[in-house]
């Protein structure tokens, strides 16, 4: 039954995850708009506002955004393996190894920001994903 499918779990766990990222964000940047005294000016450029936020404020941004782009793929290839019926081990935890990744690669970014660990991260979290992608092929191929 789709509705107790081990793969949701992930998924799920990832959406919240991002919500989280969603909250610190506002949490840091409205507080460090008041302190800043910005005035909202619609007519400057994309980010040119935000731009002045200290960088540990725009690191929670920065990172929200990323949950908005690679993850994609994953809610893509976890939702189509769960469709298919795929209950392997292999695979369930191939799915939470990319969220448990992708968590330590928010907090790394959000907190400390050394860009070389960061990458060492997200590369681990996309050879996860890159091998639940291949498997989810083979799934359907047969």
């Amino acid at each position: 039954m789709l509705a107790n499918h081990p793969l949701l779990g992930p998924v799920l766990a990832l959406a919240l995850w991002t919500h989280v990222m969603w909250g610190w964000l506002y949490a840091t940047r409205l507080p460090a708009i008041v302190r800043a005294r910005m005035r909202m000016d619609p007519t400057l450029p994309r980010g040119a506002q935000m731009a002045e936020l200290p960088a540990r404020v725009r690191w929670k941004a920065d990172n929200y955004n990323h949950l908005m782009e690679q993850p994609t793929v994953f809610y893509a290839v976890a939702l189509a393996m769960a469709l298919m019926g795929d209950t392997s081990m292999i695979d369930i935890w191939l799915a939470w190894a990319y969220v448990a990744i992708r968590v330590v690669h928010s907090l790394w970014q959000a907190l400390i920001n050394d860009i070389p660990k960061r990458f060492a991260l997200f590369t681990l979290s996309a050879v996860a994903l890159v091998a639940l992608t291949v498997r989810a092929l083979m799934l359907l191929l047969g």
